[in-house]
């Protein structure tokens, strides 16, 4: 397996792999972010290739001395075989060299089904509720309140 930083060529691979993992939404929006992590630093996207073939991702962005991960993805064809794990790591120590004194994940309903996974890799749950609320507004005001999802 070789593990290596995102080159725009493998956009539509890794893309897969995210429809094949996440829901709709989740994957929209995961491009998005990807974009934007592209342009602040390239070296916090990784794949996983094996036999020339793109079987992972990971997202990483860094704010200050905290790095965060997210849009973690493994095809599932290929779950199981640490594929997941190598990529943490690898992603742990570019965080490392670049002065990381923490690293951040945060678990959405799309990634709940990831948690027992990063426990078992040493992350604790630092935080137990997250609440939001998305507003709905029309010419400057509030019209209706709305949960998300």
């Amino acid at each position: 397996m070789l593990l290596r930083s995102f080159q725009l060529s493998d956009v539509h691979d890794v893309s897969r792999i995210w429809q094949l993992t996440a829901s709709r939404d989740s994957e929209r929006e995961t491009l998005q972010e990807l974009a934007k992590q592209l342009a602040r630093d390239r070296d916090l996207v990784l794949v996983a290739e094996v036999d020339g073939r793109i079987v992972g991702a990971i997202v990483g962005t860094m704010d200050g001395s905290t790095g965060f991960f997210y849009c973690l993805a493994v095809h599932p064809d290929y779950q199981g075989r640490g594929i997941g794990r190598r990529l943490v790591s690898t992603l742990e120590e570019r965080f490392r060299q670049k002065g990381a004194k923490r690293i951040w994940i945060t678990i959405d309903e799309g990634t709940r089904k990831l948690l027992p996974f990063y426990l078992h890799l040493g992350y604790a749950n630092i935080c137990d509720t997250t609440l939001g609320k998305e507003l709905m507004f029309q010419n400057g005001r509030i019209i209706r309140k709305a949960s998300p999802g």
